[in-house]
C-alpha cells in the first residue's frame, strides 16, 4: 500500500507534468476496482453516483457528510490510486463548515476534493460572490495546514442552475485562483470558446472539463491539445451502469431474457475483485 503522502504527490504531479489527467467517477468499492484494472493514474468520488446507490436523489441535501465520507473512505481503500472526492458545498453554509470537510476528508484518506459554489437552495442556488470566495479561502487555508499537498478545486456552479453568466463563471474563478485553489472548474461549459476563456483566464492554474455530455462539442485530443489538464466524468459512468440495469430489468418485465445476456462473465468480474 502506499501511503497517503505519496499518493497525494502523485495526483499532484498528475496535474502538473504532460498530458492530461482522465479521472473516472467510481461510487463504490467495486467501481473503483474495475477503473483501477484498466490502468486509470486516479479516481474521483461522484456525489450523484453515491446518492443513486443509496436510492436518494442528488443535490438536495440527501447525503449527509458523514455518509459521503465513508463511502469516500470505502474508495480509497480499495485501490493504491489516488482519490479526491466531490465534496458539494462542504456540507454547510459557513467558510468554517469548508474547512472542517477538507480536515475530515483528509482523514477520510483523500488526497483532493472539490467545493463547490452552489447553496443547494433553488430560491438562491449560487452563493453570492463574497461568501463564495470566503468559502473557498477558507478550505484553501485548511488544505494548506495539511502535512501533505492536498489538491484543492474550486467549483463555479453557474451553468448547471441555468445562469450561463461567463463573466460571472470567470469572475469568481480568478478569484478562487488568486484565493489558492489548485484546480478551477467550471461545469456545464460545452464549447471550445468558453473552455479556452477560462483556460486564459486562471493559467497557469490548471482546469477541470466536465465531459461525457452529448453536448460538449470537443473530444479528449480537442481537449488536450487546448491545453486542459484535467477531465472528468461526474456521474455519466454510474449512469450508464444504472442505466444498462435498468434496460435489462424493463426487457426482463416483458418476459425477455436478451439483454440479460450482455452480462460480463462470472469469472471475468470476479477475478477483478480477486
Amino acid at each position: 500500500m502506499t501511503s497517503q503522502r505519496q499518493r497525494a504527490e502523485r495526483f499532484r504531479d498528475l496535474h502538473q507534468g504532460p498530458g492530461m489527467l482522465v479521472l473516472p467517477n467510481p461510487w463504490d468499492a467495486g467501481s473503483a476496482k474495475m477503473l483501477a484494472s484498466l490502468g486509470f493514474d486516479a479516481l474521483a468520488t461522484t456525489s450523484a453516483g453515491l446518492a443513486f446507490s443509496l436510492g436518494r436523489r442528488d443535490a438536495e441535501g440527501a447525503v449527509s457528510r458523514t455518509e459521503a465520507l465513508e463511502n469516500a473512505r470505502a474508495i480509497v481503500v480499495a485501490t493504491d490510486l489516488p482519490v479526491a472526492a466531490d465534496l458539494e458545498n462542504g456540507y454547510g453554509d459557513a467558510p468554517q463548515d469548508c474547512a472542517t470537510t477538507i480536515r475530515l476528508a483528509a482523514e477520510a484518506g483523500l488526497v483532493g476534493g472539490s467545493i463547490e459554489d452552489a447553496s443547494g437552495r433553488a430560491g438562491q442556488p449560487i452563493y453570492e460572490f463574497s461568501a463564495a470566495l470566503e468559502r473557498v479561502a477558507a478550505a484553501v487555508e485548511a488544505a494548506r495546514a495539511l502535512p501533505f499537498p492536498f489538491t484543492l478545486c474550486a467549483r463555479a456552479e453557474n451553468f448547471l442552475h441555468g445562469r450561463e453568466d461567463l463573466d460571472d463563471t470567470l469572475r469568481r474563478l480568478r478569484a478562487y485562483a488568486d484565493a489558492g485553489a489548485d484546480v478551477l472548474y467550471a461545469p456545464g461549459l460545452n464549447r471550445r470558446e468558453q473552455i479556452v476563456a477560462v483556460l486564459e483566464a486562471v493559467a497557469p492554474k490548471p482546469i477541470n472539463v466536465l465531459v461525457g455530455s452529448p453536448r460538449l462539442e470537443l473530444s479528449l485530443d480537442e481537449l488536450e491539445a487546448l491545453g486542459v489538464k484535467r477531465v472528468s466524468l461526474g456521474s455519466n459512468l454510474a449512469r450508464v451502469a444504472f442505466g444498462a440495469f435498468h434496460q435489462a430489468a424493463q426487457a426482463l418485465a416483458r418476459r425477455d431474457l436478451e439483454a440479460t445476456r450482455a452480462a460480463m462473465p462470472f469469472d471475468r468480474i470476479n477475478d477483478l475483485f480477486r
